[in-house]
């Protein structure tokens, strides 16, 4: 049986869309985060050596990233999925292929830096410091987020936008593995950007998303999907 190791708040929610489209049985062991440093705890090293989530074992297989698993569910549990689950992996060489390779590689490879870069620099005013530090770092960190993060967030936020306007979903009509890979970017999206409300194509997206009776119960046995600041 599959065993999700799933720290909350974290990317491995997707994970748990997933397996609940699916229909797959899983065993879902949940990690609490540090209360201090926000981090994994170390006892996700005894599951693999980067401690991270999500990370899922199957048999005797030991599998991470996001990506990679969301690949590995498909081939190995999706091949005779039906209905609107029959387009997961779009056929090689035609246009929802294309897109779908490339949202599953935007997600974390342009996408999420920005956004986790955009939490760390909320947070770090927020965090114990000497009283004569605290301006200098409130400071350096607005400097930065306006100069540098809050420019690419609201770039991405407007390229997919204009992206939603003309797709149902990431990849076209029809519910593929990008959509499980860009889940938890949209949602730290719409969660960080400065201003999400000019985004009805986004936010009618999440909707659907949300709409979802597999999303909910993934919801429902993980808990929420992004941390605040």
């Amino acid at each position: 049986m599959i065993t999700v190791h799933h720290l909350e708040t974290s990317r491995s929610q997707r994970v748990l869309w997933l397996l609940e489209e699916l229909g797959v049985r899983y065993e879902l062991k949940i990690y609490q985060r540090d209360k201090a440093t926000k981090l994994a705890p170390p006892e996700l090293k005894k599951i693999h050596p980067l401690g991270k989530s999500p990370v899922i074992t199957d048999g005797g297989e030991v599998i991470a990233e996001s990506g990679a698993i969301i690949e590995y569910l498909v081939e190995t549990y999706g091949a005779q999925a039906s209905g609107d689950l029959a387009h997961l992996q779009p056929a090689p060489r035609t246009p929802e292929h294309r897109q779908c390779r490339f949202w599953m590689h935007y997600a974390e490879g342009s996408l999420m830096n920005w956004l986790v870069m955009k939490l760390v620099f909320m947070t770090i005013p927020t965090q114990p410091m000497p009283f004569f530090v605290k301006p200098i770092a409130r400071q350096l960190c607005s400097t930065v987020q306006t100069k540098l993060i809050d420019p690419n967030v609201d770039s991405a936020l407007a390229f997919i936008e204009a992206h939603l306007a003309t797709h149902r979903w990431f990849a076209g009509e029809h519910l593929t593995m990008a959509d499980f890979q860009m889940s938890f970017a949209v949602e730290a999206l719409l969660s960080r950007a400065n201003d999400a409300s000019g985004s009805p194509h986004l936010r009618a997206y999440k909707q659907r998303m949300e709409a979802r009776p597999a999303y909910q119960r993934g919801i429902a046995k993980g808990g929420p999907v992004v941390m605040g600041a």
